[in-house]
């Protein structure tokens, strides 16, 4: 069975961004798909979190998993604990280490233990078995600190492809007024 599971970020749903437009393209190619509200979203917690995405997501040799944000290091800790090689993961403006984030005047910088989405420690190796195929987009100037140099860090650690997007932000915020409703770029890389 064809299946794809596409996440949401922090404070999303599955109406946010581009997700029902890459949620409708998938559906045109036949594909079952799941775009769950995921617990909590307006602070990610890996140990709620988690626990949803194995017990409910289906996992087989043809299913793609797309992320956006926070569901990236979510993703990658859900290819750690699966136990079969899925056939992609997209991850777009995904990070696994604290973020750098720049700040709106006012805001405090997240420490390391209020980042409960991440893991201290990846098995990279493990992730990258269980992925046949594995693209990170990131951009330059991502606003929240999810950028480039994000992507680098994971390609440099499971490999796969990496693409850096000039000026586009993080794809999809409200914060920073990107509505982004489409991502034909995304269709072009999912492997149907």
């Amino acid at each position: 069975m064809k299946n794809a599971i596409i996440l949401h970020g922090s404070s999303g749903s599955p109406k946010s961004f581009w997700l029902p437009s890459i949620r409708n393209f998938l559906e045109q190619s036949d594909y079952e798909v799941w775009v769950p509200q995921l617990p909590k979203p307006e602070a990610p917690n890996l140990k709620l979190q988690l626990p949803y995405i194995l017990k409910n997501g289906k996992f087989n040799k043809r299913t793609i998993v797309v992320g956006h944000s926070a569901a990236c290091p979510l993703i990658l800790s859900m290819l750690e604990n699966i136990t079969v090689q899925i056939k992609q993961t997209i991850l777009v403006s995904g990070y696994a280490r604290p973020l750098n984030a720049k700040l709106k005047e006012g805001e405090k910088q997240l420490e390391k233990d209020a980042l409960p989405i991440l893991q201290e420690s990846y098995d990279w190796q493990k992730i990258k078995n269980n992925t046949k195929d594995i693209y990170f987009i990131n951009s330059d100037n991502d606003p929240w600190g999810c950028n480039d140099q994000e992507g680098r860090y994971m390609f440099d650690n499971i490999g796969g492809t990496l693409i850096v997007r000039h000026g586009e932000g993080h794809m999809g915020s409200n914060d920073f007024n990107q509505p982004y409703k489409k991502f034909p770029f995304l269709e072009k890389l999912i492997i149907l």
